[in-house]
């Protein structure tokens, strides 16, 4: 009998959930929340129970028995540094997303929904690769600066999900596979996969390696330091430079790279310098983990939001295929991938790992 799953991913004005029988999609939905609805609570956590009447009134307004469900799997949040997998929602993980313990954002809510939905009808809640997986190998963590190690906060959910959807279409293992995965998207990140675990990754999270529609990436640290320093913008408006209005917003003053390639096509020359400058960075970065597996690359794979834009993939293919083959698996269905993690557990595949 295929198993069904409530799949839920909280945004900062969304919540996001999908019905799986297996990995067959029966349904989505993306239930939006105005901004005067979420500025009457002081704290993500307080919205709970308002996110969670409203997945819930979703539900029975569509005829959809809560009770029906094998599995609820929530978006994982800012946990203490794991690695990846599929891991039960335990008090322990309830407490450390309630308090925030890596920071408070809307992703924490994914667990703490899950697992009071799941207690309510009596099955397992779960979540799946969040942003704070960290493999690293530990000269990865070096900086340069011990002030400053570097951190691993990223998009692994998706990178993982592509990466065991490749190693299935070649009838191989993910654990078996050396793999470069670049996610392009608001956010950019190029991790090095050597047999099941993310050794190294350009973290997109404070600003490392490429510019991304949004993020500047890493800059010149002197000339990073000296403005920081000028007097011209306060802490909050230098990192929002950095994470939110850099990259393209800071550029060209939009964040879509849709719109960068109509003003290539309208002869901007400036959108073209600026798309021509983010896929030199991201091929450098996939070159620099290219180095980190030993030059011993099985594939590299393209996916995010971008990488639905066949010329720009068509132009990272001409700098990086000479390292490896190179596979494009376009946008980040992260419904499924949680979905997935979830299955693979219920189905004897993997064990659920313990927070």
């Amino acid at each position: 009998m295929a198993i069904k799953s409530l799949i839920i991913n909280p945004g900062s004005t969304s919540t996001k959930i999908g019905i799986f029988e297996d990995e067959e999609l029966k349904m989505d939905e993306t239930l939006r929340h105005s901004t005067e609805e979420i500025s009457k609570y002081d704290s993500i956590i307080d919205q709970k129970d308002f996110r969670k009447n409203i997945i819930l009134d979703f539900l029975k307004e569509k005829n959809i028995d809560v009770k029906t469900f094998d599995v609820i799997v929530g978006r994982g949040g800012l946990l203490k540094p794991i690695e990846g997998g599929t891991y039960e929602v335990t008090d322990a993980v309830i407490k450390d997303l309630e308090i925030g313990v890596q920071g408070q954002h809307a992703s924490n809510l994914g667990g703490i929904l899950a697992r009071e939905i799941a207690d309510q009808i009596g099955v397992k809640a779960y979540i799946v690769d969040p942003v704070v997986v960290d493999e690293l190998s530990d000269v990865a963590r070096v900086s340069g600066m011990p002030d400053v190690p570097r951190k691993s906060i990223f998009h692994p959910l998706n990178q993982k999900a592509v990466a065991r959807r490749y190693a299935k279409s070649v009838g191989k293992k993910y654990e078996d596979l050396r793999l470069v995965v670049a996610h392009l998207g608001g956010g950019v990140s190029v991790g090095a996969h050597d047999h099941g675990r993310i050794v190294d990754v350009y973290s997109a999270f404070e600003g490392d390696g490429a510019m991304s529609p949004e993020r500047s990436g890493g800059l010149p640290s002197g000339a990073l330091i000296r403005l920081c320093y000028s007097g011209k913008f306060s802490e909050k408006e230098m990192l929002k430079k950095a994470t939110g209005a850099g990259g393209f917003n800071a550029y060209l003053g939009t964040n879509d790279a849709r719109e960068v390639m109509k003003r290539i096509d309208a002869g901007d020359e400036k959108a073209r310098l600026v798309m021509d400058a983010f896929i030199f960075q991201v091929c450098k970065d996939i070159g620099a983990q290219a180095t980190v597996l030993k030059g011993k690359v099985d594939q590299i794979i393209i996916t995010g939001g971008i990488a639905y834009n066949d010329r720009i993939t068509s132009a990272m293919k001409e700098r990086i295929n000479f390292i490896a083959p190179v596979t494009v698996y376009p946008g980040e269905d992260e419904l499924l991938a949680l979905a997935q993690g979830a299955i693979r557990v219920m189905n004897g595949e993997e064990k659920a790992k313990v927070y």
